[in-house]
């Protein structure tokens, strides 16, 4: 080995981009158990490679104690002080071993330990790199497709496309370049597994990000992102710069921005609202391209009634509640529509029923009104038998000797 060897780890340390230390501590660990396979030693040592000249070299390592129990690990005082004088109790003392033979193991265990290690590094870097890219937009090239599994190759890693992240009767052809959204990146055994996805909410908003330099300078943002992959999506923007039109901005020259966008995605249709922080504005611009009459918002449910033309009614529903259900899930509200219609009749309906409940109520403040005057006057037609019947239903107190006159007052300022 010697200069050879380490002009080859130093080599790979520049393409690799691998540690040279980390690969000769490897075969350094990898050299003593090669040692005491081929020996037949449980011996405690150390190899050593010489970092300027490639040198190996084996150390037999011994404690010195005052009593040797281990022969193969201990050494007594005596024996180590023929060798240093210096030597003390609890000190080690190691002893070259080196085979003379050892040189043609040590290149096969180095070759065998540098490959692992390269492809362990590699497979590092690659995850490390990966698992950086979530959340982003890659470009890949469609490499096998196998059961509906599409296997993409990203450069350095191969990516999965599973058959539920494709968007509903895409197809692809070997070689072709794709967009993905990068989902998730696992270890295995076999290296990193990229997961990628073109469904995600994320690819809509990586693809304008691509498109329109406004995003990449930070000059407007992407609040939100509606999607059902293949059908349509809504995305909300928002700009903190009054000289710029974030809608305008992410539609580019003649519709160009979005139309690429459009393409990428196999023609999936894309409404782009401002994005408020005031609800009823952004329930509004998120049932587009509906118009929209009345906005009612409950704060406490987070939920909204919007009332909408009664021809715009199908319109802000969308087929089978697409428009209606994006722009719930755009906004984080939960959203009912109606007509301008039945939200008439509903309130009519409101106003007779508050009006009918309060004539229903003056009708029963009479009728009590009346009902007490009746019982009054029933009081003072009552003889002295009735009048203590009556004060002993209602709990009072009767004098000794009440008079007629002592109980229908007792009793009227009861009733009072």
């Amino acid at each position: 080995m010697n200069i050879e060897f380490l002009e080859a780890i130093e080599e790979l340390e520049r393409e690799k981009r691998m540690p040279k230390d980390m690969l000769i501590e490897a075969i350094e660990s990898a050299l003593v158990s090669a040692y005491k396979k081929n020996y037949g030693t449980s011996q405690n040592v150390r190899v050593s490679i010489d970092r300027e000249t490639g040198d190996i070299n084996i150390y037999m390592r011994k404690d010195i104690v005052e009593e040797v129990e281990d022969e193969l690990s201990q050494t007594s005082l005596e024996e180590a002080k023929e060798i240093d004088p210096e030597y003390e109790l609890g000190d080690v003392i190691e002893y070259q071993v080196t085979p003379q033979d050892f040189g043609r193991i040590a290149a096969q265990t180095a070759k065998q330990v540098v490959v692992q290690r390269i492809r362990e590094a590699e497979r590092g870097m690659i995850y490390e790199d990966y698992i950086g890219r979530t959340g982003e937009v890659v470009t890949g090239v469609v490499q096998r497709i196998s059961n509906n599994t599409v296997f993409v190759n990203m450069g350095r890693a191969e990516g999965i496309l599973s058959a539920n992240e494709q968007i509903p009767g895409e197809r692809f052809r070997v070689n072709e370049r794709i967009k993905v959204y990068v989902v998730d990146v696992k270890r295995t055994t076999k290296g990193p597994q990229v997961f990628l996805s073109r469904t995600h909410p994320g690819l809509v908003k990586g693809l304008f990000q691509l498109e329109v330099p406004e995003l990449q300078e930070d000059l407007i943002e992407i609040k939100s992102v509606a999607r059902e992959a293949g059908s349509r999506s809504k995305i909300a923007v928002c700009t903190y710069d009054e000289n710029i039109d974030p809608i305008g901005s992410c539609v580019g020259p003649r519709g160009s921005r979005v139309q690429a966008v459009v393409d990428e995605l196999g023609g999936e249709k894309i409404d782009i609202i401002n994005y408020s922080e005031d609800p009823g504005k952004m329930i509004s611009a998120a049932l587009s391209p509906s118009k929209v009459e009345m906005v009612l918002i409950n704060e406490d449910e987070r939920s909204a009634m919007v009332v909408v033309p009664d021809y715009q009614l199908s319109l802000a529903i969308g087929k089978e509640g697409q428009n209606v259900r994006l722009a719930a899930r755009l906004c984080g509200w939960k959203i009912d529509i109606t007509s301008h219609t039945a939200w008439e009749e509903k309130e009519k309906a409101a106003r007779a029923q508050a009006e009918a409940e309060k004539d229903e109520a003056s009708e029963n403040d009479s009728l009590e009104y009346e009902e007490v005057e009746l019982k009054a006057s029933d009081v003072k037609k009552m003889k002295k038998d009735e009048l203590l019947e009556t004060a002993e239903q209602l709990g009072l107190e009767i004098p000794e000797k009440a008079t007629v006159a002592m109980l229908k007052d007792l009793i009227l300022a009861e009733m009072e």
